[in-house]
């Protein structure tokens, strides 16, 4: 028997809020609405660091820039997310530290306990958190589903090369509607 879970990936303020310093856009409240509704798992994930970043792993550019911009730290609201997809006390929420939201967190082992066998991806920005997850997920034995218009990057035609070129190799892509028509 097949058991779906939703992934809400890095959709927090300071990336999907337009006064957040990254900035972005958010459409998965139906999606989560139906899931909810349904008793389907739910976790959210996002990235988040120390005041000082000292635990922060990576030494790319990437981070460079949100340090400079005193971005996604923890305590702070850019890591809240925003009240129309606020989790609620009884759904999962890890705070990751790299791209990849598998990576150091107990995402996996959550997924497994739960009997997860199909993934859906909704989060930002589409050409990482979303890529990472579908090929990790992939890799681990799930079936994936990306939420295509439950997605974005700050580039269009970032997004665009995701869904039409990429993420098929690892997955389906699909309309929030016909995902939760699948239900």
């Amino acid at each position: 028997m097949s058991k779906t879970a939703l992934l809400v990936l890095d959709m927090q303020n300071e990336l999907i809020d337009p006064r957040g310093k990254v900035g972005a856009e958010e459409k998965t409240r139906a999606v989560l609405d139906v899931m909810r509704a349904k008793g389907l798992p739910v976790a959210f994930v996002r990235v988040g660091f120390r005041a000082d970043y000292a635990d922060a792993i990576s030494r790319s550019a990437r981070l460079e820039r949100l340090k400079k911009m005193k971005a996604i730290v923890i305590g702070t609201w850019g890591l809240e997310f925003p009240d129309a997809i606020k989790p609620l006390a009884s759904e999962i929420v890890y705070t990751k530290r790299a791209v990849n939201p598998f990576f150091n967190t107990g995402l996996l082992t959550w997924l497994r306990r739960h009997e997860v066998t199909t993934l859906a991806l909704t989060g930002v920005y589409t050409h990482m958190v979303v890529d990472s997850a579908a090929r990790y997920a992939d890799d681990a034995g799930f079936v994936v589903k990306v939420l295509e218009d439950c997605c974005a990057s700050p580039d269009p035609e970032l997004h665009r090369i995701e869904c039409e070129k990429i993420l098929p190799l690892f997955g389906t892509v699909i309309s929030s509607q016909n995902f939760i028509a699948s239900l």
